[in-house]
């Protein structure tokens, strides 16, 4: 099977050690445990329990444990792993006594919100309320909430950097706003479980990133981009290639949920990525550079006036409040990535 990097695992280390005797000996449920940042958190939790002798169990949600236990085997020789079958909309609530609770059971899957937006919004915001429901049980320090920078709505080109603060529209009538609008409610259900039933609830707005495990087949550029670089393809961009987004590395995403987690005031939002804007051309360009044959990129869209497009978060809070970097640049990042696809 396929792990994160011993390189990977000591850098989450070095920056999270001091946070983990919280978890001494309790119990923590990750829902989305097989997903991008399930993986990512489960891998690092199962490392660091180890190497501390935490003595903490880990429950984990999945649809198809034995699925993901064929294709990684490695967990099944964790007893401080656990899975639980089943759907976060009605999977039966484990026994036992939980401390932290981490909500990632929901992929920001572009082809399910243009599919069937019913199941992507009934699973967001059903889920969040199931997971709600059994959290207000426990007796809890935590309820981290992986939500997203598609909360604010679309940012406006003129609109450098989105804060925590912002807010843009969202159609409503408009079906393929039900990931955004499914987040939105999602975070209002937890502000609403914190003030009636005190649940100390974190929220995560999560933005774009890059690193192992990310799906380089779905609608992810930098993730296809890797994937054409690996095939020996020519990039080709569909757009004009001026659209800005910025990349942060699983690692340190993976650094900043459990911060925020361990360590962040209740019901407070951040975001979480990075502020360094690239467009997509340049990603591509990037991409290209990290391969030792040359990748063609060709541009189809045609550059118009207008302002180019932006998904950039304002990071400000995360650093002045919980002392949070980006530490990989995206040079490293991608180069991290390609490793992890290729070895």
């Amino acid at each position: 099977m396929k792990k994160i990097s011993e390189e990977d695992l000591l850098h989450i280390y070095d920056h999270t050690h001091d946070l983990w005797a919280k978890l001494q000996g309790k119990s923590i449920l990750i829902t989305g445990a097989t997903g991008f940042f399930g993986k990512w958190l489960l891998e690092s939790f199962v490392y660091i329990n180890e190497k501390l002798s935490l003595n903490a169990t880990v429950f984990a949600l999945s649809r198809n444990p034995e699925f993901f236990l064929q294709k990684n085997p490695f967990y099944s020789n964790k007893p401080s792993v656990k899975f639980i079958k089943g759907d976060v909309t009605n999977f039966d609530y484990p026994q036992g006594e939980f401390n932290y609770i981490i909500h990632a059971a929901t992929d920001a899957d572009a082809k399910l919100n243009e599919e069937n937006p019913l199941l992507m919004m009934d699973t967001i915001t059903l889920g969040t309320r199931r997971l709600l429901d059994f959290a207000r049980q426990q007796p809890l320090e935590g309820f981290l909430l992986t939500s997203s920078g598609a909360v604010y709505g679309k940012q406006p080109a003129d609109v450098a950097y989105v804060k925590e603060t912002d807010s843009f529209t969202i159609d409503i009538s408009d079906a393929a706003s039900a990931y955004a609008e499914g987040k939105r409610v999602a975070e209002l259900y937890c502000a609403a479980y914190h003030k009636q039933f005190n649940v100390p609830v974190k929220i995560a707005r999560c933005f774009a990133f890059v690193g192992p495990y990310l799906p380089l087949d779905k609608h992810f550029a930098i993730g296809n981009f890797i994937q054409n670089g690996i095939n020996k393809e020519g990039i080709i961009i569909k757009g004009d290639g001026r659209a800005y987004r910025s990349y942060m590395y699983a690692a340190d995403l993976t650094i900043w949920l459990w911060k925020i987690l361990f360590t962040s005031n209740v019901n407070i939002a951040y975001n979480v990525g990075s502020s360094c804007a690239v467009n997509i051309k340049e990603t591509a360009e990037a991409v290209a550079a990290e391969f030792d044959n040359k990748i063609d990129i060709t541009v189809l869209g045609k550059a118009n006036n207008l302002l180019a497009h932006r998904y950039v978060p304002d990071v400000t809070k995360a650093q002045n409040e919980l002392n949070l970097y980006c530490k990989i640049d995206l040079k490293e990042a991608i180069n991290r990535t390609i490793k992890f696809h290729t070895n």
